[in-house]
């Protein structure tokens, strides 16, 4: 079983954002990040997602998630992210992410738990911790799709 926790934040909405997110296996623990100059807050909570699970190695792994966004976990859960699928994400915002989040959301085993944030979740706060200091320090690269418009409307 891979544990991955995550967390996405903005500095203004759009404005400057970070992903954290941190993987264990077994004894083993990492952590990744990354800023931008230009994104929104739900971008970054679901681009931490889709960081965490392209960063494993093997297909078909349980995977357990823990998120502090509503957006990503209700599309799953509540079923919107099937109903995007059938409408091929026409009208979605953030639909480059959702299709990303799709392809590789499906290649695992995976279990969305919501925790809630600045609640004193060791690993949550980390993340959260990462995120906001990258924020503040980058390096930032660049959101192109969403800065070029082309992340839905």
């Amino acid at each position: 079983m891979v544990t991955i926790y995550t967390d996405g934040a903005s500095s203004g909405n759009p404005g400057p954002g970070a992903y954290a997110v941190i993987l264990q296996y077994n004894n083993h623990s990492k952590e990744l990040v990354q800023a931008f100059r230009k994104t929104t807050n739900n971008r970054m909570e679901l681009w931490a997602v889709i960081a965490g699970l392209e960063a494993l190695k093997k297909e078909k792994q349980q995977v357990a998630i823990y998120s502090d966004s509503r957006y990503v976990i209700d599309a799953v859960e509540k079923g919107w992210l099937e109903t995007w699928i059938k409408k091929d994400f026409k009208g979605k915002k953030n639909s480059d992410l959702w299709k990303r989040f799709w392809s590789i959301y499906k290649k695992h085993l995976v279990r969305l738990q919501w925790v809630k944030g600045h609640a004193g979740n060791l690993y949550n706060e980390r993340c959260d911790q990462l995120a906001t200091n990258h924020i503040r320090t980058g390096p930032f690269d660049i959101d192109q799709v969403y800065e070029s418009g082309e992340s839905g409307p």
